[in-house]
């Protein structure tokens, strides 16, 4: 990459850091949407420390409640496409309130649930109301906020990494009592933030121009954008092998399956908002995207034949190389294409989350026509293509991860999410 993009990507590092002040000092309104964004990413990772309980719970297999993570992104998949469509007709505070009322509807009947198909039915719904919540949040955030954008968005960072390291936590301390409290906890929690929403914050202007169904797909046209989303395709397939399969192989108890959740978001959270950006100030983006991508497949291969303990330190490893990813996969994709940045990140979003569903379903599927070692194993290969799909596409790519500061981590997070 030229070395006038690392000047550039320095330049908005200490921008950002300047108006670190103003962090905290946000209205009431933005407080009450990084609260409920919080517990939209906690929904990530609820289940995680919870899958062999209610396995044992409803009388199933790991593949059956593996489909609770392919049901919920294959809707968030196609929600993509739908999302910007909404928002731009009916405003962003009308589409997070839907969203939430959904969360807390279909989260509420997750926990009546007396069956998988059922649960899994409620989860597609989750996941429905989480793609509405997630993708207008967090240009909510930053219209509502004060003291500069490049502030309301550490906020809203800090409440993705905040989320996604805490979800595993709370589905363990509600989950040892019951498998079914997660998911009351969850609906509880989002019925609070959509009675805050409604009470403190102002509906937003819309946008000058509505957005189509097609416009995310038109986007797709764009071989740098196509680029990105494809390597993201199989990044994402390693991803959510880890978090919804890992579980399984490590058999622990909620606690201690929580525990090693938590600390594996938090080191998502970490070198997601600190570090992947010194990296790529230092060595460049596709340099920094290349070699964790690599990084990760090597990890993968260790998780898998490695010892328990050893499965156990490679899966709260992992955290940093996925944290470092999502920021990384997400600049380039929204400073590659000439698409309006919702549009462009919607496209990408659409590509990437179909293997977010695949990896759940598959990994079960694949480890009982094989052994358990090989699920890992096609994790570490579907990374290693990631990072193949970089290296022989990176002509695509020149110029791409040099956004405006404030622009590119404005739509981070639904790529991230």
């Amino acid at each position: 990459m030229h070395d006038s993009g690392g000047a550039e990507r320095t330049e908005g590092f200490e921008d950002i850091a300047h108006e670190k002040v103003s962090l905290l000092r946000q209205p009431t309104a933005v407080w009450a949407t990084a609260g409920a964004a919080v517990v939209a990413f906690m929904g990530i990772g609820l289940v995680d420390p919870i899958l062999p309980s209610i396995a044992k719970g409803l009388d199933a297999t790991p593949s059956q409640v593996s489909l609770l993570f392919t049901s919920y992104f294959l809707i968030t998949a196609v929600a993509m496409l739908v999302t910007g469509f909404v928002s731009s007709r009916i405003g962003g505070k009308k589409t997070l309130l839907a969203g939430l009322a959904l969360v807390v509807v279909f989260a509420g009947l997750a926990g009546t649930s007396d069956s998988v198909s059922q649960l899994v039915g409620f989860r597609a719904g989750w996941g429905l109301g989480n793609a509405l919540f997630v993708s207008t949040s967090l240009a909510v955030i930053v219209g509502a906020a004060t003291g500069g954008a490049a502030s309301a968005i550490l906020l809203y960072e800090s409440a993705l990494g905040l989320g996604m390291a805490c979800g595993p936590l709370l589905g363990a301390v509600l989950g040892d009592m019951k498998w079914r409290y997660p998911f009351f906890g969850t609906a509880a929690l989002m019925a609070i933030g959509f009675v805050a929403i409604s009470l403190f914050l102002k509906e937003q202007p819309r946008p000058a121009t509505r957005t189509s169904l097609l416009d995310p797909l038109r986007a797709l046209g764009h071989r740098g954008l196509a680029t990105a989303a494809a390597s993201a395709f199989f990044y994402n397939y390693a991803f959510f092998t880890v978090l919804a399969f890992t579980p399984f192989v490590l058999d622990m108890s909620p606690y201690r399956s929580g525990a090693v959740f938590f600390g594996w978001g938090v080191l998502l959270a970490v070198f997601s908002v600190l570090i992947a950006p010194r990296l790529q100030a230092a060595f460049g983006p596709l340099r920094v995207l290349g070699g964790s991508l690599l990084l990760l497949a090597a990890d993968l291969v260790v998780l898998g034949y490695g010892s328990h303990t050893t499965a156990i330190v490679c899966t709260v490893a992992s955290g940093a190389f996925i944290g470092v990813n999502n920021t990384v996969f997400t600049e380039l994709a929204l400073g590659v294409s000439d698409a309006p940045r919702p549009v462009a990140s919607a496209g990408y979003n659409f590509v990437r989350w179909f293997a977010a569903a695949a990896a759940p379903y598959l990994a079960p599927k694949i480890e009982s026509w094989t052994d358990v070692h090989v699920p890992f194993l096609v994790a570490a290969a579907a990374a290693t293509a990631g990072a193949a799909v970089i290296a022989t596409r990176h002509h695509h790519l020149a110029g791409a991860g040099h956004p405006a500061p404030t622009p590119a981590r404005a739509v981070q997070t639904p790529a991230s999410a």
